[in-house]
């Protein structure tokens, strides 16, 4: 029978003590391997799990050493919170001090970059090693809403015992992870943090509110600087014989001529002058552009277009990558875990496999079609000429290298 995890809604309308003691006692009788009459959140059980697994000591934060004013000030300067700072201010910072909360944002990585509340509890996060340039991550801070947010990608509430680590059973978190929507890269999490007795249901809906906010307030200034960027290339482009796109940085076009509105572009890690071969064109010349790139079309040439090595780099599985090479040049993409662990169950069965093959590949249920031929269908926008289907497999004469090198009697899912 199956233990009935805790809610945060039934231990904010519980006594104080009350609900510290059933926390502390179902995380005892976790990390002690019984069960308890209740249980930990599927997301709390799932981190402390890790932790276990990594021997990351209960008891005490792993000693970590905190980023010198320099490289804060850099990061600050490079991040794209900065330019969400007053929508976060606004949103969270007012009713965070009447709350006796701390607001805190942290990057990628889980560093601590900036944070903002009353002095005295600001004090109270300096006790429990929320200071800034401080690594929040799991490994070193055991179960909070940072670095548990980084892991999940999803927003957490985190109170009490159900902190890993005993040090932090007097605070209580609410984290949202921030995406940028300009190339869906995670920008790091958006917290508020407080003493105990702050508790309340509700703070996670306030605390994702206003990131969405934020994420908002990101997209409305990527649409203005598509629109600058068309109206510097619109007279340039219709100048302009055959195919072309002027691009932003990350891909996205904004204006276009002699073919149909193409869409996100994979560019090169770093764009250059010159030529260069895209993914969902061919080979194309690449030009600089106030706010982004002039791409002009070359015409085809199956001969020289082909691919010819793929390149499947899991070395980080959270970091995954592909390299396709051709004999014109190479380009590299960052995969999602399950983009990798596809191209992971094709390389190691270049005969290829069926949907239901690759469904029971990636979840051990067959049944599960509808998912792979989607990821599939999104995989090919980018591989177009790397990937085959029916059955899906890699294009014939493609060589293809898996670093590090695949082990066929281990042919499970990444870590």
């Amino acid at each position: 029978m199956q233990t009935r995890p805790i809610d945060l809604a039934t231990l904010a309308a519980m006594d104080a003590s009350e609900a510290i003691r059933l926390l502390k006692g179902v995380r005892e009788a976790a990390l002690s391997g019984r069960r308890p009459p209740v249980g930990p959140r599927a997301d709390i059980a799932d981190s402390w799990r890790r932790l276990l697994r990594d021997g990351v000591d209960p008891e005490r934060i792993r000693p970590v050493g905190l980023l010198p004013l320099q490289e804060i000030e850099r990061r600050r300067y490079d991040s794209a919170l900065r330019e969400v700072l007053p929508v976060l201010r606004d949103g969270l910072v007012s009713i965070a001090e009447a709350a006796q909360h701390v607001m805190i944002v942290a990057d990628a990585e889980g560093r601590l970059l900036w944070r903002e509340g009353k002095t005295a509890v600001l004090r109270k996060a300096d006790a429990h090693g929320f200071v800034l340039g401080a690594d929040l991550s799991e490994e070193f801070m055991g179960t909070n809403a940072v670095g548990t947010s980084l892991v999940t990608r999803r927003p957490i509430q985190v109170h009490a015992a159900e902190h890993f680590v005993a040090a932090h059973h007097s605070w209580t978190c609410a984290g949202v992870p921030v995406t940028d929507p300009r190339d869906g890269r995670l920008l790091g999490v958006i917290t508020a943090c407080g003493p105990l007795s702050t508790l309340h249901p509700t703070t996670l809906a306030l605390v994702t509110s206003v990131t969405r906010l934020a994420e908002a307030e990101l997209r409305t200034a990527h649409l203005a600087a598509l629109d600058r960027l068309r109206g510097v290339a619109a007279p340039l482009l219709g100048r302009l014989a055959g195919r072309a796109v002027a691009v932003d940085p990350n891909g996205w076009p904004a204006a276009v001529v002699g073919m149909p509105p193409p869409g996100r572009l994979t560019l090169p890690r770093a764009p250059a002058d010159g030529r260069c071969w895209l993914p969902s064109l061919g080979m194309c010349t690449m030009e600089p552009l106030p706010g982004g790139w002039l791409v002009r079309v070359e015409e085809y040439d199956p001969a020289a277009d082909a691919a010819t090595r793929v390149v499947l780099d899991l070395s980080r599985p959270r970091r995954a990558s592909v390299t396709v090479s051709c004999a014109t040049g190479s380009w590299t993409q960052e995969l999602s875990p399950r983009h990798a662990e596809l191209l992971r169950a094709l390389a190691l069965h270049r005969e290829g496999r069926s949907a239901a093959e690759l469904a029971g590949d990636l979840f051990g249920d067959p049944s599960r079609t509808v998912t792979v031929r989607a990821e599939m269908s999104r995989l090919r926008r980018h591989l177009a000429q790397v990937l085959a289907s029916r059955p899906y497999r890699f294009a014939e004469g493609v060589r293809v290298e898996v670093v590090p090198r695949l082990r066929p009697e281990r042919p499970g899912v990444l870590p």
